[in-house]
């Protein structure tokens, strides 16, 4: 979709998924179509950024048919093996980031992909909202260097949580990442631009850009037009219209 929020904001339009994140956000959806509906999405949106950021090689490849017709081989392109890592933000990315983790051995080799894991809490203030992040608890299985590092989480809210993670693996992770690629269903115009003042280089996925409590002709406006203008999350820094408390809604743990 075209916008004004910048190169690396890659906003999907596409009926298919859109369809169903529509579903999904809404209150007579409940598990387990829930993580149905992410597991596709996701799907997708991962189609999306390895065919656009992974290398690519030419292979020559035998087929079924090479026995008989040896001297016609298959031409293909593939992704060339690289390393790659997927960060879990506990709780809402959790089921994301597997997903991205488990489907990236559809192109690349084990020993080249790995999973780490942090949980991260808002902290609010008495209004509920959001001050900061509290990164608790890591498991970093290794380096960054040379490696694609992708954040699949679904809601883009403040970007307090994905700047943090993203500090502290430019400043406490060994070696230094090819690409930080951010994966979400939903962010807001608050979120893009938090993100790209501190890490501009980041590039961000995403399926809609909500910002349902800017006025009527902002919201009639092209996307990031009049960015600052633009309003997306509500007193409690919840995304409008959104889909809820999604660390929530995905494990029915409403804590």
């Amino acid at each position: 979709m075209d916008h004004y929020y910048g190169p690396n904001v890659h906003l999907l339009d596409k009926p298919s998924l859109t369809s169903i994140l529509a579903n999904l956000c809404s209150p007579t959806t409940y598990q387990p179509q829930i993580n149905t509906y992410v597991n596709y999405l996701y799907s997708q949106l991962l189609s999306e950024v390895v065919n656009d950021h992974f290398d690519t090689e030419v292979h020559y490849i035998e087929t079924r048919m090479s026995k008989d017709h040896p001297q016609s081989l298959l031409k293909a392109t593939k992704i060339k093996n690289q390393k790659a890592v997927c960060i879990n933000l506990a709780r809402a990315g959790t089921f994301p980031s597997h997903l991205c983790y488990e489907q990236l051995h559809l192109f690349l080799s084990q020993d080249n992909i790995r999973q780490d894991h942090i949980f991260a809490a808002r902290m609010t203030n008495d209004n509920y909202q959001v001050t900061s992040t509290q990164l608790d608890g890591f498991k970093i299985g290794g380096d960054i260097n040379d490696a694609i590092v992708l954040i699949p989480d679904p809601m883009g809210a403040t970007g307090t949580t994905v700047v943090s993670t993203i500090e502290h693996y430019k400043k406490k992770v060994p070696g230094k990442a090819k690409k930080f690629i951010a994966i979400h269903l939903i962010v807001t115009p608050e979120y893009l631009k938090k993100i790209s003042t501190f890490h501009p280089d980041v590039h961000i996925y995403t399926l809609r850009v909500d910002r349902g409590l800017s006025t009527k002709e902002i919201q009639e406006a092209p996307p990031g037009k009049y960015w600052d203008q633009e309003k997306g999350l509500n007193s409690k820094d919840y995304i409008v219209p959104g889909a809820g408390g999604f660390g929530e809604i995905m494990n029915n743990s409403f804590v």
